[in-house]
């Protein structure tokens, strides 16, 4: 299913909060509906969220009026305000980026023709995506061995692309090419993205998968029942350092460990050069009530401090390569690497 599009002027985006219980559309006529539903993650997933954004800007053109400001303080306004709903993921501003771009380009056509531009602008973004999707999941399936036991972590899959997914692609890409593979899933607390839609997804695909809570991982590696570790990121910075859902660092280490390896799958677009180390990353800290309840029930009482950082950053020697839509890129890491394998991102 789509897990976006734009309909009658408007965005659907399938509410992945909802997820498995019930697949259903939210409909954004507005930008800011589109700023909240990124912001209550019901899309998320770095590159999906770019998507989303460059959408939601083209829908700010649309909803402009004669009696607002100029259209382009209105658009700046707009993608100000998008931009600030998750300050982790590069992809996001990458985005925007891009569509303010474009509007420059077209800014002196009349309105209609301004929108249209738009509109084909995250269209067009959403089609590139895609077929980044399809190239990392071709490059990725080589670092997957014939027979394998994979652990993933968190949702890299269709859900958080709007293509085919980053890890969950590779995954994906190695299952319908034959090889006879088994997926870890641990269930990515606080909000159990892997247990409710990484989980389902690889059902969806029949891809043979097993659900373990997050703090089983030290014992599947112990026992070694573990070959291989895939995930995605949302921000990698100029020394190979990422940033990724709160948990990887964890993976990591625990991968370092026991000579493992450890693979990131990422497009060009969450590439940041303009941060030199992992230590610059802006880390989002969410709503304490993400970790006192879950689906509305409490699980702690009402004055427990929490702490509930939605990443972390793992450094880049516990990185045995990034899978890109370029190719493998393989450590040692820095600016020079990547740009020679990606060129300038685009």
């Amino acid at each position: 299913m789509d897990i976006l599009r734009w309909e009658n002027n408007g965005l659907l985006l399938l509410d992945q909060t909802r997820l498995p219980d019930a697949a259903e559309y939210c409909r954004c006529g507005h930008y800011r509906q589109v700023a909240r539903a990124i912001k209550e993650l019901q899309v998320r997933g770095a590159p999906a969220i770019g998507i989303a954004a460059a959408f939601g800007y083209a829908l700010a053109a649309v909803n402009f009026t004669a009696e607002d400001r100029s259209l382009e303080q209105f658009l700046a306004q707009a993608a100000q305000e998008l931009r600030e709903t998750r300050p982790t993921a590069i992809n996001l501003a990458w985005a925007l980026d891009r569509m303010a771009e474009l509007y420059q380009t077209v800014k002196h056509a009349g309105l209609d023709q301004v929108r249209e531009a738009l509109l084909n602008g995250a269209e067009r973004l959403l089609a590139d995506q895609k077929e980044q999707d399809q190239r990392i999941g071709a490059v990725g399936s080589q670092v997957v061995p014939e027979r394998a036991e994979l652990l993933t972590y968190c949702n890299t899959g269709a859900l958080a692309t709007a293509g085919t997914g980053t890890a969950l692609g590779v995954i994906s890409y190695a299952h319908r090419a034959g090889k006879q593979i088994h997926v870890y899933v641990p269930e990515t607390r606080p909000l159990l993205q892997g247990a409710r839609l990484t989980a389902w997804e690889l059902e969806q695909a029949g891809i043979p998968c097993t659900l373990i809570t997050d703090n089983m991982a030290g014992y599947l590696f112990a026992q070694g029942l573990v070959d291989l570790v895939i995930v995605g990121a949302d921000r990698i910075v100029t020394n190979g350092d990422f940033a990724n859902k709160i948990g990887t660092y964890g993976l990591a280490v625990l991968a370092d460990h026991h000579h493992r390896p450890f693979f990131v799958a990422a497009p060009a677009s969450t590439f940041d050069f303009s941060l030199r180390a992992g230590g610059e990353i802006p880390v989002e800290m969410r709503a304490p009530e993400e970790v006192r309840t879950f689906r509305g029930h409490p699980v702690a009482g009402d004055g427990i401090r929490v702490l509930n950082p939605s990443f972390d950053v793992t450094p880049h020697h516990l990185v045995s390569g990034y899978i890109t839509e370029a190719g493998i890129l393989q450590p040692p890491f820095d600016e020079r690497v990547f740009t020679e394998n990606m060129g300038e991102r685009s």
